[in-house]
């Protein structure tokens, strides 16, 4: 499991959930681990409470699996949770572009391009690093949008799409995901809130494409 720093501020809690998320997503915690409250707690330097607390919060998504008495299990991939977050993310995200495409600025459009750069990049070189960057990418729109809350609101169910979208990027290492990117940007530079819906409404779909893959390299990682 990998175990990066504590912000500064950042709370016991929000540690903790940061911190099992992030090896949740990219499988340090693959499905079916078992996490010891204990262990947990002593490897991120806190008390058993602020772990206790993510690890509930994050059951009450459906990724954790809490058994009394027990460590808990990182539950298995579900599709149908997966196709609910998606779901979601399309409606959300096709309306916060197209309010993007009213407002965001020149410098707005040129941080956009300067995330896309660096995911052309990583694409190649490091393409691990890939879900940082869309992550950051999508982060923007909203923050552009002026919808920050909202994008907060969305992480925790978010998790079950990040999970397969996380192995999307390292296993089938498509450079469409980083194109229809580049293709939103422009949408947005254009105004053009039609185009710019349609492509992201796209994007959110691509998992579905790459799915036998995914599949076929971890079979064992899904509920049937």
């Amino acid at each position: 499991m990998k175990v990066t720093e504590r912000y500064p501020r950042e709370t016991g809690r929000d540690y903790a959930l940061r911190i099992i998320k992030d090896n949740i997503i990219r499988l340090g915690l693959p499905p079916g681990a078992l996490i010891s409250e204990n262990e947990l707690a002593a490897e991120l330097g806190l008390s058993r409470t602020p772990v206790r607390e993510a690890l509930i919060e994050l059951s009450k998504v459906g990724v954790i699996e809490i058994q009394p008495q027990k460590k808990s299990v990182v539950a298995s991939i579900d599709y149908d949770l997966i196709e609910e977050a998606r779901f979601m993310r399309k409606v959300l995200e096709c309306e916060v572009v197209k309010l993007v495409c009213g407002i965001a600025t020149e410098a707005d459009i040129a941080k956009l391009r300067e995330n896309l750069a660096l995911q052309k990049f990583y694409l190649v070189q490091a393409p691990e690093n890939l879900l940082s960057l869309d992550d950051a990418f999508h982060e923007m729109l909203f923050a552009i949008a002026k919808k920050n809350r909202v994008y907060a609101l969305t992480r925790n169910l978010s998790i079950h799409f990040d999970r397969v979208r996380h192995m999307a990027l390292t296993i089938v290492k498509d450079n469409k995901i980083v194109e229809d990117h580049e293709r939103i940007v422009d949408a947005i530079a254009a105004g053009d809130e039609q185009s710019a819906c349609a492509i992201m409404e796209k994007h959110l779909t691509r998992y579905k494409i790459d799915a036998a893959a995914i599949r076929e390299k971890y079979p064992q990682y899904f509920n049937d």
